[in-house]
C-alpha cells in the first residue's frame, strides 16, 4: 500500500480556506499513485483556534466531511480525513453511535475508495498542557480497526502517542499500521522524533506520524510528518514547511519481522 501523509499548512479559523487546500491535495496525491491519503490533526480548524472549534463543528455526515467521501470515491482513493471537529449532538441527531450526546470531539474518519466511511476515531487523550482541548472536547473510548488495501490499520491522534497502552490494544487487534494524524507543535521536537520511533518499535509496526505545519499567534507546529516501519527505521520523513511524504507499507514485512524478532510473544 502506498501511503501518502499530507503535512498541510493550516491557517487558524479559516476553515473553507483549509478544507479546500486539503481537499486539493488529496487528490495531487490520488494523482501520484497514493492508495491511502492522510490528513493531519484538526486540519479544517487549526488545532490552537480554540474559539473557532464550535463554529467549525459539524456532524460526521456533515456537508464539509462529505467533501471528503466524495474525492476519495472521485479519485479513487482511501482517506483519513485528518482530524476535524465533530459536534456530537449533531452525530447523535444523524444515529452516529457517539460517545456522549452534546459537545464536541476531535474526530478522525476513514473513507474507502467508494467514498464510505470506515472508522471513526475520537481522540482518547485530550491534551491539557497550555491547551483548552480538555475544555472543550470529550473524549473518545473506542479504538476502532479496518482493513485498507490489505493493511490492518488503527488511528491514534497527536498527544495519544504517549500512551503506549492504547497501541498494545491495536496491536491486539491485529493492527499493522498506526495513522497519527497530529498538530504538534514546537519546541517539543524531539519528543515527536522519539515517540513515533518509539511506538514503532515495540509493537513491531508501521507508524505513519502526519503533522500539520503553520503558525498560531506564538504557537507553531513543527511538521516532520514521517513514516516508521516496523523496526523504528525512518521510510520517509520531511522539514517544517508544507509537504507530502510518501511511503509503502508492507504487511508481509510486519509479519517476517515479528517473526524474525518475536518480542510480542514474549508479553507477560
Amino acid at each position: 500500500m502506498r501511503i501518502a501523509c499530507v503535512q498541510l499548512g493550516v491557517e487558524g479559523g479559516a476553515v473553507e480556506a483549509n478544507v479546500d487546500a486539503a481537499v486539493a491535495r488529496v487528490r495531487e496525491a490520488a494523482a501520484a499513485g497514493a492508495d491511502l491519503v492522510v490528513l493531519p490533526e484538526l486540519f479544517d480548524v487549526g488545532y490552537f483556534a480554540f474559539d473557532a472549534y464550535a463554529r467549525a463543528a459539524e456532524s460526521v455526515d456533515g456537508e464539509r466531511l462529505g467533501r471528503f467521501a466524495s474525492v476519495a470515491a472521485d479519485a479513487d482513493v482511501n482517506v483519513l480525513a485528518g482530524t476535524v471537529v465533530e459536534d456530537l449532538s449533531a452525530s447523535a441527531a444523524d444515529g452516529v453511535d457517539v460517545p456522549a450526546t452534546s459537545g464536541l470531539a476531535n474526530t478522525a474518519v476513514l473513507f474507502d475508495r467508494d467514498g464510505d466511511r470506515r472508522l471513526v476515531y475520537r481522540k482518547r487523550h485530550l491534551f491539557g498542557y497550555g491547551s483548552e482541548e480538555t475544555d472543550r472536547m470529550v473524549p473518545g473510548e473506542a479504538v476502532p480497526v479496518a482493513d485498507v488495501e490489505g493493511v490492518r490499520v488503527g488511528v491514534t491522534t497527536c498527544y495519544d502517542l504517549r500512551f503506549p497502552e492504547q497501541f498494545r490494544e491495536m496491536v491486539d487487534a491485529g493492527v499493522e499500521c498506526v495513522l497519527v494524524p497530529s498538530a504538534w507543535p514546537y519546541p517539543r521536537v524531539e519528543h515527536w522524533r522519539t515517540l513515533g520511533r518509539a511506538r514503532a518499535i515495540e509493537n513491531l509496526t508501521y507508524v505513519a506520524a502526519t503533522n500539520g505545519s503553520g503558525d498560531f499567534d506564538g504557537d507553531a507546529l513543527c511538521g516532520r510528518t514521517t513514516v516508521y516501519d516496523p523496526w523504528g527505521t525512518t521510510l520517509a520523513s520531511t522539514g517544517e514547511e508544507p509537504d507530502t511524504v510518501v511511503a509503502e507499507i508492507d504487511p508481509d514485512r510486519v509479519a517476517s519481522v515479528r517473526e524474525e524478532f518475536p518480542a510480542l510473544r514474549d508479553r507477560r
